[in-house]
């Protein structure tokens, strides 16, 4: 499965494994929120935030600036802790981590 991170960091691609059972052979599906869209848009600088993606070699294409900000590395938990806890867990095995390259916002 894919876990995806967030427009400024990595996501993962795992593998199930047979103790997922004690899950319904469920796993994390994303790295999780933690400021609703709202809360992004009020305190994430926009341009603060795509200087920091560019610095990255990251490009961004949006509709619209709002949509960059709600969707900010800030305004989630990082993945690669989320993946560390099912990966150790024994749930998922990681496979690989892919960087962003490039992000559309719609």
């Amino acid at each position: 499965m894919i876990i995806p991170g967030d427009m400024g960091r990595n996501s993962y691609l795992l593998t199930g494994t047979e103790k997922a059972e004690d899950t319904f052979y469920s796993t994390a599906h994303g790295a999780g929120r933690v400021k609703s869209r709202t809360a992004a848009a009020k305190s994430i600088n926009l341009n603060v935030l795509l200087k920091d993606l560019e610095s990255k070699g990251i490009i961004v294409k949006a509709s619209g600036r709002g949509t960059i900000v709600e969707e900010a590395p800030q305004a989630y938990k990082d993945v690669n802790d989320v993946v560390g806890v099912v990966h150790n867990a024994g749930i998922s095995k990681r496979v690989c981590r892919m960087r962003p390259l490039g992000v559309i916002k719609g």
